[in-house]
């Protein structure tokens, strides 16, 4: 296991992805930034935020917590991807692009997670 967060591929990886969701909702209109918008970002900015605290956290069963809090983000983020297609907001190749990155994440994830402790 590693001794900087920055090391963590699962977590570069989210971070990288709530960049470009970031960057894609930034150029939308205000009402479409303030409903749609801030909650996927937020979401998509709490898979990086969830692993970075729990491996913060002393105790491996508390840095597995933060580990299924993020997981929960990525599902709540696939939920406002579709939402952001469905309203017009992203093109279905954005949406496609960038439900495969969740995707990888999802598994690297899941990897981390059996990881911990050993």
């Amino acid at each position: 296991m590693s001794n900087r967060i920055e090391e963590i591929e699962v977590h570069n990886l989210a971070e990288m992805f709530a960049d470009e969701v970031w960057f894609i909702t930034i150029k939308w209109d205000f009402f479409a930034k303030d409903t749609v918008g801030k909650q996927l970002v937020g979401s998509a900015d709490s898979i990086s935020a969830n692993i970075a605290e729990g491996f913060g956290r002393f105790h491996y069963k508390e840095n597995k917590n933060f580990c299924f809090f993020s997981r929960g983000s990525i599902i709540e983020t696939k939920g406002w991807l579709k939402k952001a297609k469905t309203r017009g907001l992203i093109e279905d190749e954005t949406y496609q692009s960038l439900l495969k990155q969740l995707e990888t994440i999802h598994l690297k994830l899941n990897i981390y997670i059996k990881n911990i402790g050993k």
